[in-house]
């Protein structure tokens, strides 16, 4: 591909690539590296045929095959998580902790279908074409793990709204 080729996709697509990513892994720093690696591997290969459709579904694909090795090689080296102290936490820090969580525990293809479709924005069609897919399973994932997330966080965001309106009341 062309170099400016290239130059184009990254401006257009860098920012919806990276917020997939930082959900993805849960880690701002990795997700731009990530980022980069998948700008690299675009610049080395030759894109494929069809429309901005087909070009997004593309990258992403290639994002995704790095996420997946990303948590492969995480798995194996088996990081240390590092601690933060958790009276110093305010209630939207555990909220957001409760998102990563619940995002956390999905299987792969659900989390990377939502957040595919909710953070980046990619339509049932290219969300099929990275992941496998048919538009009608997408369709189907996407409902049963809103509900998932939907169970899981109902207790950690009622918890802040409680919060919230004790401080509103002081």
């Amino acid at each position: 591909m062309a170099a400016a080729d290239a130059e184009a996709l990254f401006a257009e697509h860098h920012q919806t690539l990276l917020r997939y990513l930082c959900r993805a892994i849960g880690q701002a720093d990795a997700a731009r590296d990530l980022a980069q690696d998948v700008f690299v591997r675009v610049s080395r290969s030759t894109a494929p045929e069809g429309g901005k459709s087909e070009i997004r579904a593309w990258m992403f694909r290639i994002a995704r095959n790095l996420v997946i090795d990303y948590h492969r090689t995480r798995v194996r080296t088996d990081d240390p998580v590092p601690l933060t102290d958790l009276l110093a936490r305010n209630a939207s820090q555990d909220v957001a902790l409760a998102v990563n969580q619940a995002l956390g525990a999905l299987p792969d293809v659900e989390r990377d279908v939502f957040l595919m479709r909710e953070v980046s924005g990619l339509s049932y069609d290219e969300i099929a074409s990275v992941c496998d897919l048919t538009p009608e399973a997408v369709r189907s994932r996407l409902y049963r793990t809103r509900l998932e997330l939907r169970e899981r966080l109902e207790a950690p965001i009622a918890t802040h709204r409680i919060g919230r309106m004790r401080l509103s009341d002081r």
